[in-house]
């Protein structure tokens, strides 16, 4: 069988197929431009499994994919417990359907304590104990947004270009050195959590995970989509 995933974000639709026990394909597009996600698949799934924290608009526009190919289409949607993992939120139901895929993702892929970090237009870190249970986590602006919020609300300080200066000389500089190190301190505080863990690590994904990678200072491991990782093991065990 042949199944779609569809990881709905902010900015960007991130999608794959997959036959058991592979990917044979994975792309983005922005989510404005989500209809045409029916032009870009090599083939017809049999079965779509979805998450959407972008509004009903992108919603619509998967589920009139679905209908139109007469694809059935699973909502993953944040529940008390599933697939190993164990929603301590306050309220499961308040959790964004993609921390909780990422978190069952996370699972499927490490079975020691770990730290689930997605960074995108947000970056969230969530703490995954051994047994699975989710403990808590932190959203903070994503490294984009932390440079537009500052070029926005400020009279002087642009929208910076700059690079990662251990020590910045100039404002761009000093601007994209802030906003990375600020993700990093966040990160690198929560794994404190786990640290003392057997085996402790962290699974980093999203599209700045390349860029926080080559500078976070503990046990790591990239991800291509934590998100897609979820919603097949969902699949998996319906």
């Amino acid at each position: 069988m042949t199944l779609l995933c569809i990881d709905c974000g902010n900015t960007r639709l991130k999608w794959g197929l997959r036959e058991p026990g592979r990917w044979f394909a994975q792309e983005a597009l922005p989510t404005a431009d989500a209809e045409r996600l029916d032009a870009m698949l090599p083939q017809t799934p049999q079965r779509i499994v979805a998450c959407n924290v972008a509004g009903p608009v992108a919603e619509s526009r998967i589920e009139a994919l679905a209908v139109r190919r007469r694809i059935p289409l699973l909502w993953v949607r944040s529940l008390p417990q599933h697939c190993g993992v164990t929603n301590g939120y306050d309220d499961p139901a308040q959790l964004g359907a993609d921390r909780w895929a990422a978190l069952i993702g996370g699972r499927s892929l490490h079975h020691g304590s770990c730290l689930v970090v997605n960074s995108g237009t947000a970056t969230t870190v969530d703490v995954l104990d051994a047994g699975g249970v989710f403990l808590g986590g932190l959203i903070l602006p994503g490294l984009e947004l932390m440079r537009s919020a500052l070029a926005r609300n400020t009279a002087g300080l642009p929208h910076a270009q700059g690079e990662f200066r251990e020590l910045p000389r100039n404002t761009d500089d000093a601007i994209a050195s802030g906003c990375l190190e600020a993700t990093l301190g966040a990160i690198e505080r929560m794994f404190r959590r786990i640290a003392a863990a057997p085996e402790p690590l962290c699974l980093l994904s999203g599209g700045a995970a390349e860029t926080i990678s080559r500078l976070l200072a503990i046990p790591h491991r990239a991800v291509p989509n934590l998100v897609l990782e979820g919603l097949a093991r969902v699949a998996e065990s319906e």
